[in-house]
């Protein structure tokens, strides 16, 4: 009953399978993520995800060290819970068993976008992942283009509006703070 389908479109086709969708396109899990936090590439994920994973086998080691080596152990440990409570992965530096439960959307929540819905700078992902390519958006000096910048903790606090940018103005003019000076430039 189906028409055979022609050259360009069967190379188009060519990755998919139509009859075992679920184990050709990848996990649903993981395209649930993707589109949750705006993940413009997969391979992002997969590296966040290949992340998380170390970091848990580094912790299931660390703890499965023997009582001869606890100095170490407890070194390791707290340069290890450093690192990411420096980089916001985990929300206290007490024990590994944070970090035996980290996962891909602990790094997701850390990219830029999520960062300006936290900080309300943006209504929702979409419009803050707009905001980020579109260039309105600067961390310290520097203005992003990349919505996949992962932001530490240390920087969280640096993040503004480009001082030439419209959303910038809007938010000043409505809060009553333009300055007569900006008006002219």
């Amino acid at each position: 009953m189906v028409r055979k389908l022609k050259y360009h479109e069967q190379k188009l086709l060519r990755r998919l399978d139509l009859v075992n969708w679920e184990a050709s396109g990848g996990n649903l899990a993981e395209v649930r993520a993707l589109r949750r936090y705006r993940v413009g590439r997969r391979e992002d994920y997969v590296h966040y995800k290949t992340l998380a994973r170390a970091v848990r086998t580094l912790a299931r080691r660390l703890r499965d060290l023997g009582p001869a080596s606890a100095a170490f152990r407890a070194r390791c440990a707290t340069a290890l819970l450093e690192k990411l409570y420096g980089l916001g992965l985990v929300k206290s530096r007490q024990s590994l068993a944070v970090c035996e439960s980290l996962t891909a959307a602990a790094f997701c929540r850390r990219r830029l976008p999520c960062l300006l819905v936290k900080l309300r700078m943006a209504q929702n992902l979409r419009h803050a992942v707009t905001f980020v390519e579109q260039g309105h958006v600067r961390v310290g000096p520097e203005v992003v283009t990349d919505p996949a910048l992962l932001v530490p903790r240390a920087v969280e606090d640096f993040i503004t509006w480009v001082d030439a940018s419209r959303l910038r103005q809007k938010v000043l003019d409505y809060n009553q703070e333009r300055d007569d000076f900006d008006l002219a430039a």
